[in-house]
């Protein structure tokens, strides 16, 4: 078996064990992206060869077009909140690429006994099985454990692992680890490059172009610190590839685009991966204590501030949001 760090007290087999004959749901974080749901495919399809059947959930919507190609081309099966009836507070819960009171997943009625997550823990929970850890991808700790146990995936979850492995990297240029080319190279004898192509085209969608305009008619440069507003509601994952976009140019080494709303502001950070002085998490949860909640990775982060936080920020509460972040990017 690898040799792999986990901070609980039991294992992976342990965590097996306890779930058959129960009625176990695999939960991604709200408004699922690649990474999250070929994480929680992959993890279902792992629980099949022990004989444990699971549920796929999440709440929110599936909003990215890449997301929903994903989805709909590998046929994978994953439910609504909403649609989902027969889910009662003892039924075991797994939380993946998400963790339990982080801001960016539902509290929902069943119990969240396991969390499977790559992003830094904001909030201490008491789990039966727990593995946070810094890799680039949460599809990786899946792809280790099918290594683990030495069981090698179908084509359409090694698929599903590597698009999301894919993904969440940005192709791997970004946060990648050892373990990342380790699960790369256990995947990519296995998946479909056809489907993989398919999957990775680049396509637009309307409101995609939208954002991008606002972005860019919006954008402030402060000392390398690209800012920009979008003043209308859209989706997470378009408002993290927005930031993507304004951290491509030359002038920006840190981005931090917002959008407005009716509930409030949803903010994505973005830094290049050479700042090591940088941490995005740190700076949002930071920027945003007191009005609102923040996290993330090093190199990518994202928060929200309810309503009630925005008006906290006074008359002027884009300049004082922007104030906040210069602020604590400053003292970094």
């Amino acid at each position: 078996m690898l040799n792999i760090e986990r901070n609980n007290s039991h294992t992976l087999q342990e965590l097996f064990d306890f779930l058959k004959g129960k009625k176990v749901f695999v939960q991604t974080h709200n408004f699922p992206d690649p990474d999250a749901i070929g994480a929680a495919f992959g993890l279902q399809q792992l629980l099949l060869h022990f004989g444990i059947e699971s549920t796929l959930c999440y709440h929110g919507k599936i909003d990215r077009l890449n997301t929903r190609k994903m989805v709909e081309y590998l046929g994978i099966d994953i439910f609504s909140k909403d649609d989902i009836t027969d889910m009662g507070e003892n039924d075991p819960v797994i939380c993946v690429d998400s963790q339990k009171n982080s801001g960016n997943i539902i509290d929902l009625l069943g119990d969240e006994i396991a969390c499977i997550d790559h992003h830094p823990t904001m909030n201490q929970v008491d789990y039966f099985y727990k593995d946070v850890r810094k890799v680039g991808s949460c599809c990786t700790q899946i792809a280790l454990y099918f290594m683990e146990f030495g069981i090698t995936p179908d084509t359409k979850t090694a698929t599903a692992l590597m698009f999301g492995l894919q993904m969440d990297t940005n192709g791997f240029t970004r946060g990648v680890t050892d373990d990342d080319v380790q699960a790369f190279g256990f995947l990519h004898h296995i998946a479909d490059p056809d489907a993989l192509g398919r999957l990775g085209q680049t396509e637009m969608e309307f409101t995609d172009l939208r954002a991008y305009g606002a972005a860019i008619s919006s954008t402030q440069i402060y000392d390398r610190v690209g800012l920009a507003f979008i003043p209308f509601a859209c989706q997470d994952a378009l408002i993290a590839i927005t930031c993507d976009f304004i951290l491509s140019l030359d002038e920006v080494d840190i981005a931090i685009v917002y959008s407005k709303r009716p509930d409030g502001y949803k903010i994505s950070v973005r830094a290049e991966s050479f700042l090591s002085n940088i941490d995005c998490g740190k700076i949002a949860a930071k920027a945003l204590e007191g009005i609102g909640n923040g996290g993330g990775h090093p190199y990518m982060a994202g928060g929200f501030i309810p309503t009630e936080g925005v008006k906290a920020l006074g008359n002027n509460p884009d300049e004082a949001l922007i104030e906040r972040f210069l602020k604590v990017i400053g003292e970094s």
